[in-house]
């Protein structure tokens, strides 16, 4: 037992250190995030929400397109059922994020740390914790959620109360922070490694051939999503392999 106790503050200490981290990558997340989720609180509004009502959607929800979809079908006065169906097809993307993810973990993470990782698992946060060398710790995502999540929440409730207020082309524009951060997620990896940056401009190029080619440009921007992220990830999985010890040494 003597190693074990001996190692805890040190433990404890990477704990802090990662979880500030995560803190500091978590702000231009949490100020994109503001904005995007004030245009939410837009739409919600227009759904008949209350700003209380608002900011517990996004505290519970924390995805924007199922979201903006669930808004619109309690405007439409949808079925809960059909409501249940649009939105678990709309974020069926974090099923695979959350499998992702999971492989990163250590084997020995607790199943709490686990669900807690994968009840906020986001398009960001997701991007900023596997862009993370080696295992992942849970602090980190801790620390960008403590940040993000809030920034969420209020920012719907405030697009509630503020309703029509700002142009709604003035509220959108706040949003490119969002593109600025996937960018500041992107290139030090592609950097790095001429792999990722093949992989980043594949991505790049099949998303965009998507939108254009028959039979699949017809498919929604979820499933189109989905099936490009199966396809390419098998493919740099196929043929570049990473090694289980490659990974620790990172």
């Amino acid at each position: 037992m003597k190693p074990l106790l001996s190692s805890l503050p040190g433990i404890q200490a990477e704990n802090s250190r990662v979880f500030y981290d995560g803190m500091r990558d978590g702000i231009p997340i949490g100020l994109g995030y503001f904005a995007v989720s004030f245009s939410l609180g837009i739409v919600a509004k227009n759904a008949g929400l209350t700003a209380f009502q608002g900011f517990l959607a996004s505290a519970l929800v924390n995805a924007s397109a199922g979201q903006y979809a669930g808004f619109t079908l309690i405007a439409a006065s949808a079925a809960y059922l059909e409501m249940v169906i649009v939105v678990l097809i709309a974020n069926a993307r974090y099923f695979l994020m959350s499998c992702a993810m999971s492989q990163r973990m250590k084997p020995e993470t607790p199943l709490h740390h686990r669900l807690l990782m994968g009840f906020y698992v986001t398009d960001e946060l997701f991007g900023i914790s596997i862009a993370r060398p080696g295992f992942l710790n849970p602090y980190y995502t801790y620390g960008a959620i403590l940040v993000a999540a809030p920034c969420w929440a209020t920012g719907t409730a405030l697009g509630v109360i503020a309703g029509n207020l700002l142009p709604l082309r003035a509220v959108s524009s706040l949003s490119v922070a969002l593109y600025g951060m996937f960018l500041a997620v992107i290139i030090p990896p592609a950097n790095k490694n001429k792999v990722i940056a093949g992989l980043i401009l594949i991505c790049f190029a099949s998303s965009y051939a998507a939108t254009w080619l028959p039979l699949v440009s017809s498919l929604s921007a979820g499933t189109r999503t989905i099936i490009l992220t199966v396809a390419i990830s098998a493919m740099a999985a196929l043929l570049f392999p990473v090694k289980r010890k490659e990974m620790e040494n990172d």
